[in-house]
C-alpha cells in the first residue's frame, strides 16, 4: 500500500530569502513496489497500446527499406537524447550538437558546456542500448553505469553512479522541501525500490509499451539520484523496448513528444501518485491515463519520424541525381547512405563510417563538395569539416513538427521552458 512518511526539515540558514531558510514539515511518498502489483487496462487505452506497438515495430522494420537503418538509428537516438536533456533545462539546437561532436572528437575547439552535457547523454544511452540484447537483463549495475557516463564532465560528476544518500525533491525552493510539489522517497528506500523496478523490468507479463510506461513512472517516483533522474528514466524507456525485442534497430524519439507535451507528461507522472492500496479507482485511473498518453506519444513520435525517414531518403535521391554517374558501393555513394546519421563529418570520421581508405574517404568528401551536398564549415583550427545543411534542416524540421499538436510551430504558442529537476 502506498503511503506517504512525515519528516521534519531543519532549516541551516543557508538561503538567500526568508522561504528558503524555514524549517517545516514536510511529506515523502512512497510508492508501491511493482513486481507483485497488478495492472488492467481499459479498452480504450489497450487500443492506444496496440496502435503504439504495431507502430515502434512498423518503424523498425520499414527503415530498412529506405535509408540507411543504421544512420537513421543514429540521428534518431540523438533526437531522443537531445529532447530528454531538452525536458530537464539543457536546450542545444541540432547544428550546435553536431558541430560540438565533431569537436569533442578533435579535441582542439572550446568546450561547450551545454552541449558537453547533451553528449553525456548520447554516449549514456549509447552504452545503455548497446548493453542490452532482446530478452537479456536489466540491471541495477547497468542503470547506475548509464547514470556514470551522464554525468561524466559535469560538476555533478561526484555523484554519477551512486544512488542519494540524502533526500530530493521537485519544485519549489532550491534550499528546503517545504514548497515542494513532490518529494520522493527518502534514501534509506531507494535500494530496495530499484531492486524491485529492474526485477518488474525483466519481467515479460506484460505488453512491451506498457511495462516501458510503468517503469519509467515509477523511476521518476522514486528520483534514486541526485540529478540525471529524468535522462536516466527516459534511457530505461529504451532499454526496455530494445529488451522486448520491439524496438531492436530504431529507437521511437518519444522524448521529442514528451518535451513539447511538458505540462501533460508532469501531470500524468503526477497521476501515478495515489495514495492506499493498488487496487483502488485512483490507482488504475491514474496509471491508465499515463499509460494512454505515453502510448499516443509513441505513435506520435513514430509518425513524425516516418516523415524524417521519408524525406531524408528524397534528399538522398536528389543528390545521387545532382551528383551524377556514380558507382554503386563507390566512396562517394557510400557516404551519401550514411550522412543522414552524422550530417557533419570530418575527412577521418568519414573513412571510419564508410570503412574506406583516407585517401578514397578524402576523394568521396571532395565529390559532395563540388556537388554542392557538402560545404566546409569552421569547428577546428586545424581540422577541416564538413556538413550537409539539407539534412540538418530536415532534422530541425522534425523538431518543429513535434513541437506542435498540429504540426507547425508557426501557429503554436512558445514552448514552455521546463524548470531543471533536481
Amino acid at each position: 500500500m502506498s503511503k506517504v512518511v512525515k519528516h521534519r526539515w531543519t532549516s541551516n540558514f543557508s538561503g538567500p530569502a526568508k522561504l528558503d531558510r524555514r524549517s517545516c514539515e514536510y511529506e515523502a511518498y512512497i510508492p508501491d513496489g511493482l513486481l507483485t502489483r497488478q495492472f488492467g487496462l481499459d479498452g480504450a487505452v489497450a487500443a492506444e497500446v496496440a496502435d503504439a506497438e504495431a507502430s515502434i515495430a512498423r518503424l523498425n522494420v520499414s527503415g530498412a527499406s529506405l535509408v540507411n537503418t543504421e544512420a537513421l538509428a543514429r540521428i534518431l537516438l540523438r533526437a531522443e537524447a537531445v529532447a530528454s536533456s531538452r525536458i530537464e533545462g539543457l536546450d542545444v539546437g541540432a547544428r550546435r550538437l553536431l558541430h560540438a561532436e565533431i569537436a569533442r572528437r578533435l579535441d582542439d575547439a572550446p568546450r561547450d558546456v551545454t552541449a558537453t552535457e547533451v553528449l553525456g547523454n548520447i554516449d549514456a544511452m549509447i552504452f545503455g542500448i548497446d548493453s542490452i540484447g532482446q530478452g537479456g537483463e536489466i540491471t541495477e549495475d547497468l542503470l547506475l553505469e548509464i547514470h556514470r557516463r551522464l554525468l561524466v564532465g559535469t560538476r555533478l560528476e561526484e555523484h554519477g553512479g551512486h544512488y542519494r544518500e540524502v533526500q530530493n525533491w521537485i519544485g519549489g525552493s532550491s534550499y528546503n522541501p517545504c514548497s515542494a510539489a513532490f518529494v520522493p522517497p527518502p534514501p534509506e528506500y531507494v535500494p530496495d525500490l530499484m531492486a524491485d523496478l529492474c526485477a518488474f523490468a525483466n519481467d515479460d507479463g506484460l505488453p512491451a509499451v506498457v511495462q516501458s510506461a510503468i517503469a519509467h513512472a515509477q523511476f521518476e517516483t522514486i528520483h534514486p539520484f541526485v540529478d540525471g533522474n529524468g535522462r536516466t528514466g527516459r534511457a530505461l524507456i529504451h532499454l526496455i523496448l530494445r529488451r522486448r525485442g520491439l524496438a531492436v534497430r530504431v529507437l521511437p524519439p518519444v522524448s521529442l513528444v514528451l518535451a513539447i507535451w511538458s505540462k501533460d507528461y508532469d501531470t500524468a507522472l503526477t497521476g501515478v501518485r495515489y495514495r492506499g492500496p493498488s487496487t483502488s479507482d485512483d490507482a488504475h485511473g491514474g496509471m491508465n491515463r499515463w499509460i494512454a498518453q505515453f502510448s499516443i506519444a509513441c505513435s506520435r513520435a513514430v509518425a513524425d519520424a516516418d516523415q524524417f525517414k521519408s524525406t531524408a531518403q528524397e534528399i538522398q535521391d536528389a543528390w545521387r541525381v545532382r551528383i551524377g554517374s556514380l558507382r554503386k558501393n563507390s566512396a562517394a555513394d557510400l557516404l551519401i547512405s550514411v550522412l543522414v546519421g552524422a550530417p557533419v563529418v570530418t575527412v577521418t570520421s568519414a573513412s571510419a563510417l564508410i570503412g574506406r581508405t583516407y585517401p578514397a574517404a578524402n576523394n568521396a568528401v571532395s565529390q559532395l563538395v563540388e556537388a554542392g551536398i557538402l560545404r566546409q564549415v569552421n569547428i577546428s583550427r586545424r581540422n577541416r569539416a564538413y556538413e550537409a545543411p539539407e539534412i540538418i534542416a530536415a532534422f530541425t524540421d522534425l523538431e518543429r513538427q513535434l513541437a506542435s499538436p498540429e504540426g507547425d510551430t508557426r501557429t503554436s504558442e512558445p514552448v514552455r521552458k521546463v524548470p531543471r529537476r533536481r
